[in-house]
């Protein structure tokens, strides 16, 4: 007797009835091998032309979905690439989390964000627990010390942001070039006193900041003070803004624009002038900089385009694993934008 060819004996029918659809059942189909139907659609080059094309029409028609995971272990890719950030609300993240996942989405690939806690125990502790689920992982401002991340590097592929580490690939954003500048501008406005106002004394931004703006005062015979290390959240800036009127100083360049916007609130409240009194000026230039009161006067960083080069840097390394990098570091320029919180220096 004829069957329907959707009938209880059809292949089709008793696909849908068993649910997931597998290469077994392609494979049953087309009337191939399973391990043909695995490259076809795996490594298409492979197989020719005709088999090809039947057996994408058999996935097709058998709306065949591709498990990841065995993909994974026969690739040995997951395709799938982890941000590590040191918090995840700091506003400077957000144009580093866009621009790569936008790079990466370009190139077929998913994004696992995860927030550090600004802790170095954490954030090692992630690392390892996460590295067999990604391909690679781009740290932004990591808290590890140098021998520990250039081991995590030798064993995983590493880009870092804003982070310098021999054989290390990176992407740092020339905020000390900024910093100089803000010291010029500074100057030029007469201030004579101008002290730094410190982030996490683990970041290497940080230091990297202060060596450069005791460079840019020396140019000019005068002396940087330093206060601090505070918090990069705008909560430290309260005492932060009190540290710095300790100082005697008519001028503050500080780690980050949180902690800028932090020290702005607390003057007010303490009817301090900005920037009659005391100039103020913060770095990277994230959302809501140029509205607070007084606009900020910042560093403006290309952080979305540091998120795209990082990727890219790290699908070049993926591709290209045990030879030598093209690029280790590139390096992204900075400028400084003047805004309403910097002015001349007061008269004393």
């Amino acid at each position: 007797m004829c069957m329907n060819p959707e009938g209880a004996s059809s292949p089709r029918a008793a696909v849908r009835r068993e649910g997931r659809v597998t290469i077994n059942d392609i494979a049953a189909l087309t009337g191939v091998a399973a391990s043909t139907v695995s490259r076809a659609l795996s490594r298409p080059d492979r197989v020719n032309r005709v088999t090809r094309e039947r057996i994408q029409a058999a996935a097709r028609e058998l709306n065949y979905v591709p498990n990841t995971q065995a993909q994974a272990l026969s690739s040995g890719r997951t395709e799938t690439v982890a941000l590590l950030v040191s918090d995840a609300t700091n506003p400077f993240y957000f144009g580093l989390i866009r621009g790569a996942q936008q790079q990466l989405r370009a190139a077929g690939h998913a994004l696992l964000l995860i927030d550090t806690e600004d802790s170095a125990e954490l954030e090692n502790h992630l690392l390892h627990k996460v590295r067999r689920s990604v391909d690679g992982v781009i740290l932004a401002a990591s808290r590890l010390p140098e021998q520990t991340l250039s081991v995590i590097a030798a064993e995983l592929p590493v880009v870092t942001v804003n982070r310098n580490v021999p054989r290390v690939r990176s992407v740092v954003i020339d905020s000390p070039d900024g910093v100089m500048q803000a010291v010029e501008h500074l100057v030029s406005l007469g201030h004579r006193a101008i002290a730094y106002v410190a982030g996490p004394p683990s970041s290497w931004a940080n230091e990297a900041r202060w060596r450069a703006m005791r460079t840019a005062m020396a140019r000019h015979g005068l002396t940087a003070a330093r206060v601090g290390p505070f918090g990069v959240s705008r909560s430290s800036g309260s005492v932060a803004a009190d540290a710095l009127l300790n100082t005697g100083a008519t001028a503050g360049v500080t780690f980050n624009d949180l902690l800028a916007i932090g020290i702005l609130q607390r003057l007010a409240e303490r009817g301090v002038d900005v920037p009659g009194e005391i100039s103020v000026v913060g770095c990277d230039d994230i959302f809501g900089a140029d509205f607070c009161s007084p606009p900020l006067t910042t560093l403006t960083a290309p952080i979305e385009q540091a998120g795209r080069v990082a990727v890219s840097m790290l699908l070049d390394h993926l591709e290209h694993l045990g030879e030598t990098p093209s690029r280790q570091t590139v390096l992204l320029p900075t400028h400084l934008t003047i805004r309403q919180s910097s002015g001349p220096a007061p008269r004393r």
